[in-house]
């Protein structure tokens, strides 16, 4: 059986690169989104690995329930990326900071 700490290990590792990465990499939106989505699975670890660890189904179905917004949010972001770069021929973060509603 593979000790908690180890899980913690693993997933501290994995919200840390996710976090450096947001802050390295302040151009691409598409990689803040990875970034993003780096963090969320490494909370979704932690999630499972204390619902094993205390024996309790509760967190389990709650990574079911973050992987579902998770998706969905990837999907919206993704769809309005798109259109985005197809009027603006980019997708560069300074670019998007000079939209005007």
């Amino acid at each position: 059986m593979i000790p908690l700490t180890n899980y913690l290990i693993v997933a501290a590792a994995l919200f840390s690169l996710g976090v450096i990465g947001l802050f390295l990499n302040r151009k691409n939106v598409i990689t803040i989104l990875m970034c993003i989505e780096l963090m969320l699975l490494a909370v979704n670890i932690n999630f499972v690995a204390f619902s094993h660890y205390l024996n309790d189904l509760g967190g389990q179905i709650f990574v079911f329930f973050v992987l579902t917004v998770a998706a969905s949010e990837v999907a919206v972001g993704l769809a309005i990326l798109v259109a985005f770069y197809r009027t603006r021929r980019s997708i560069e973060v300074e670019d998007i900071n000079t939209l005007q509603g």
